[in-house]
């Protein structure tokens, strides 16, 4: 069996050709009334074929929120399956946004929703929490490995309350997200042209104040609706900006339902990611 090519590679790619550009697929319930949908089942799944038929065969990354999907049951997860499968096959890359964490036999069923070929929810990478401690992501990294999937760790994220955890001082005096970023260099260690676990790290911070050389991708949530922009990258994220991948929900998704304005909302921020990041 031939071995998967890895997500790190396969990102870059991605992004060279189709623009440095995540979208996140967030069915939050006021914005299906906004798009003229209930907020059921058949709302769920409007406003997500529509959102995969606009855009799957253009963005580098679509970036589903499954908690709006399993709010809906078995239903939603069925939508969210169907999600999964359309947009590989449009050509995107699919990052789940899960934020899974745990231990032992239990992460690795997280693993094994996530990131194995037989899986329906199988998907390109996924979003996860290593405060259990780094280690408790093993199952999680190993998978990502056999099937040539990335995965995205929560390093600095936007929100306020999460400070009091990874600002915290960790034995030696490096931050606590400092500790997560460095093993996160060391899993990517010796990749080319990109490692394949990540740093979740939002574009919102100002200012990272961390070590972001992890040689791996460095998901940016906050671009658009949360009051990041793409000219805020080069100042968060520093020689580390070429890695960065931009997520932005909300300030597409207000575009819809129109298919054009989804797509042309999408391409005006790839363009102005490109722009402030110095790519060609």
């Amino acid at each position: 069996m031939t071995e998967p090519e890895p997500f790190g590679a396969r990102l870059r790619r991605a992004m060279d050709t189709r623009g440095p550009l995540c979208v996140g697929i967030d069915p939050h319930a006021s914005l299906l009334t906004d798009w003229g949908l209930n907020d059921d089942v058949a709302g769920l799944e409007r406003f997500t074929r529509t959102v995969v038929d606009a855009l799957a065969d253009r963005v580098a990354v679509l970036k589903p929120q499954s908690a709006f999907f399993e709010r809906f049951g078995s239903r939603g997860i069925a939508v969210l399956e169907r999600a999964v499968a359309d947009a590989r096959e449009a050509g995107a890359l699919v990052l789940m946004d899960a934020k899974r964490g745990d231990i032992g036999s239990t992460m690795g069923a997280y693993a094994a929703t996530y990131l194995h070929r037989d899986s329906p929810l199988f998907s390109d990478a996924v979003t996860v929490s290593p405060y259990l401690g780094f280690g408790s992501l093993r199952p999680a990294l190993d998978a990502a490995v056999l099937g040539g999937c990335g995965v995205f760790v929560l390093a600095l994220t936007s929100n306020p309350e999460g400070a009091e955890v990874q600002r915290a001082t960790a034995a030696g005096g490096r931050s606590l997200a400092q500790v997560m970023l460095d093993h996160m260099a060391a899993e990517n260690e010796g990749a080319e042209p990109l490692g394949s676990v990540g740093a979740v790290v939002g574009a919102t911070l100002g200012d990272a104040g961390a070590d972001l050389a992890i040689n791996g991708p460095l998901l940016a949530p906050g671009i658009g609706a949360q009051g990041a922009t793409p000219a805020d990258l080069p100042g968060v994220f520093g020689a580390a900006v070429s890695n960065v991948v931009p997520s932005v929900s909300r300030g597409v998704l207000r575009h819809g339902p129109d298919a054009a304005g989804l797509r042309e909302a999408a391409a005006r921020f790839a363009d102005e990611v490109r722009a402030a990041v110095g790519a060609a």
